[in-house]
């Protein structure tokens, strides 16, 4: 029995199903992974998607009229003529002339092979961008549910929908919910790349940040620079540096604590951690080996007393 003969008797047997036999029809059993089996090949659609029975496949064993994807709806209101003419033309084109759902459905299958093969471009994104990308996905997110939750939750307008319309703006809030869950899940816990930068400056003065940042630039290193303690921590949870430059008075936490903070953290603690400030030498040299900092540069420094920050840099 060839392909196109056994769809033809599979699709006899659905057309000889009773209501009651549809509605209760065992997926598992042999004669329900058969009926799969016809709709996919039919309508190259999912009978189940995530664990649930798609409401097309329903339709489909009702005997009910769905649009498959080799057919184009190009429009409710023109004729039958008209529409077999353009069914003809998809047909003999496809390749030639992909329509805007298929190219979509190809960039889409693109996009799900390149995650699962560890390629997706996202994880290579700043944070920046990605702040922007999550920004541009929401707002107009916000918009639809809140005017959706407005129709349905206001009384005054509520009475004036229709038991239709009212099921309609209830699907769009529960969609709104779950894509906006998606959007928060897939986008804000995104982390920086391990390798985005070099070094971590955590230092309260802008001058000194862009001057720093600026130099190491020049030299072909990425500096980032935070104004505060707390900052400096959040940021090492994104990412970890080769090199730590810290500057002791802060405005919120010591950089005596932020060091101890850093060193006795199993993940952090060999990362080299200099600290960068205007106090004295002598002073600084008393908290050396209760923070267990690997070094000193003091204020004003020269360049050249980054030069143990390069040996390291190019040991790393």
């Amino acid at each position: 029995m060839n392909n196109k003969e056994q769809i033809r008797n599979e699709d006899d047997i659905r057309n000889s199903l009773t209501d009651h036999e549809k509605e209760n029809l065992d997926l598992e059993s042999e004669l329900g992974k058969k009926l799969i089996y016809l709709y996919e090949q039919q309508t190259e659609k999912h009978a189940v998607w995530r664990s649930n029975v798609t409401e097309a496949f329903k339709k489909w064993l009702r005997g009910e009229k769905i649009y498959t994807r080799e057919k184009e709806r190009i429009s409710l209101y023109v004729s039958e003529e008209t529409k077999n003419e353009w069914q003809g033309f998809i047909n003999q084109n496809k390749e030639e002339f992909p329509t805007f759902s298929e190219l979509i459905r190809q960039g889409v299958k693109s996009f799900i092979e390149d995650s699962e093969k560890g390629k997706s471009n996202l994880s290579k994104l700043n944070q920046h961008t990605i702040s922007n990308i999550s920004h541009a996905l929401k707002e107009p997110l916000t918009s639809i549910k809140g005017y959706s939750q407005f129709l349905f939750e206001n009384e005054s307008y509520k009475e004036k929908l229709t038991e239709d319309v009212q099921d309609k703006l209830k699907n769009i809030l529960e969609q709104s919910n779950l894509l906006e869950n998606r959007i928060i899940s897939f986008l804000d816990n995104i982390k920086i790349q391990n390798h985005e930068y070099d070094i971590l400056l955590i230092e309260d003065d802008l001058a000194t940040i862009r001057l720093i940042t600026s130099y190491f630039d020049s030299k072909g290193y990425i500096c980032k620079g935070v104004v505060s303690g707390s900052k400096g921590l959040e940021e090492l949870g994104r990412a970890q540096p080769k090199v730590i430059l810290l500057d002791i008075i802060l405005p919120d936490l010591s950089g005596y604590d932020i060091c101890k903070t850093i060193k006795s953290d199993k993940e952090f603690r060999k990362i080299p951690t200099f600290f960068l400030t205007a106090i004295s030498g002598s002073e600084v040299e008393k908290h050396l080996k209760e923070t267990n900092a690997d070094g000193y540069i003091l204020k004003p420094f020269n360049f050249s007393d980054f030069g143990i920050i390069f040996e390291i840099l190019r040991a790393r």
